[in-house]
């Protein structure tokens, strides 16, 4: 056993440096064909499920399943840094090394003059620093394309919010929904499916900002809704089915009350 090998299965050895060696080996002639054949962009698809298995067990509050997941997620952190490390580009350190000094710059209140700010106040901070010190040319710049798209409103409500380009307080934002909703109802009338999508987003952005102000994530509390939802679909549809029927039997009436009365459980 050489000193690598001896490195990854020494369990008193730094955890980091077990990963970084393991990784090191697996890609090595003396490891895994798949792993050799790797790719940053093959790797894409399972860095982006891990990351979604992590935010499962967390909405799930599985505290073994998080600390899991994170493992995956680290994996793949590890994976992406051994394969920038071959061709000389960068190393593991220097991705914790940036992101630490990252971290110091963007806490002045901290690791500065000393101050006691609230959480909104911090965020605001960040999102300006960012901008000041050049690491983001734009103040919305830097948000993912493939990011979903109430993920996204979230965001840039958030970044915009940080330059103080932002509503009061979430009432604030009722108004701008009533307001959003009458041009949807108006775009309808005028039967233009263009202007009614553009109304529609609109809609959605101002919905997604209410969220924000009111500190509750958009696309967790859609998520929810939708499980609610698909929960309550099948007790309806097992409820139908035990009745000897079928959907498609019913009307929307029929439907309708088979629904209230689920809800309503």
């Amino acid at each position: 056993m050489d000193e690598r090998t001896q490195i990854i299965f020494d369990k008193k050895a730094d955890p980091l440096q077990r990963l970084t060696e393991l990784m090191s080996y697996l890609r090595s002639p003396e490891g895994c064909a798949w792993d050799r054949k790797q790719t940053h962009q093959s790797l894409l698809p399972y860095l982006i499920e891990e990351t979604y298995e992590v935010v499962e067990a967390i909405e799930a509050n599985d505290m073994d399943a998080v600390k899991e997941e994170l493992g995956d997620l680290v994996c793949q952190i590890a994976f992406h840094a051994q394969l920038a490390s071959e061709r000389g580009e960068f190393v593991f350190d220097d991705v914790l090394t940036i992101i630490v000094e990252k971290l110091i710059n963007r806490h002045p209140h901290v690791f500065g003059e000393r101050k006691e700010l609230e959480p909104q106040a911090v965020r605001d901070q960040w999102e300006k620093n960012k901008v000041n010190s050049g690491e983001k040319k734009s103040v919305l710049s830097g948000i993912p394309k493939a990011m979903p798209s109430l993920t996204m409103a979230f965001r840039i409500g958030e970044k915009a919010g940080g330059v103080g380009f932002d509503w009061e307080d979430n009432r604030a934002v009722l108004d701008k929904i009533d307001e959003e909703l009458r041009e949807v109802k108006e775009a309808l009338n005028n039967g233009q499916h263009d202007e009614l999508e553009d109304e529609v987003g609109d809609l959605l952005f101002a919905v997604a900002s209410f969220a924000r102000k009111s500190d509750i994530d958009p696309e967790l509390a859609l998520k929810r809704a939708l499980d609610k939802f698909k929960g309550r679909f099948g007790k309806m549809e097992n409820k139908i089915i035990e009745e000897g029927k079928r959907l498609s039997d019913l009307e929307i009436q029929q439907l309708e009350k088979v629904w209230k009365s689920i809800k309503s459980e």
